[in-house]
């Protein structure tokens, strides 16, 4: 099984961000074009949370909060666990089932280097079980 570094790096570069200040309808646009259920959020460039598709039902939906006067800072879940590039996939798992998250933000030092998903990982399984 690849390490978490080398499935990060095999995913390519993240185009499916925000900055924290962008309506919540801006970044459910850009969900739907990347085709993504979550939206890395930045604020000038450095990493503050997630927000995903769950966040907007929990915070905006049922809040009766409206998509395009709620900005992404307001909904945004930045209380994720986060995760290195040198975690293995089986602590990522097990994490991800611990915390109820299918998203592990990733860092290299205290660089952002993307967002390790439970399909990443599934699909890591997989591969490994087919080539055994």
């Amino acid at each position: 099984m690849r390490s978490i570094k080398q499935i990060i790096e095999g995913k390519g570069p993240h185009f499916n961000f925000v900055e924290g200040h962008s309506k919540v309808i801006d970044a459910l646009t850009l969900m739907k074009a990347e085709n993504t259920s979550y939206v890395i959020v930045l604020e000038n460039g450095k990493y503050k949370g997630l927000m995903s598709e769950h966040d907007y039902a929990q915070k905006v939906i049922l809040s009766n909060r409206h998509s395009d006067q709620t900005t992404v800072l307001d909904v945004v879940s930045n209380e994720i666990p986060v995760v290195s590039t040198d975690s293995t996939p089986e602590t990522c798992l097990l994490l991800m089932s611990e915390c109820k998250t299918g998203y592990l933000p990733v860092f290299e030092a205290f660089d952002f280097k993307g967002v390790l998903t439970i399909n990443d990982l599934l699909q890591e399984v997989i591969q490994d079980k087919q080539s055994h």
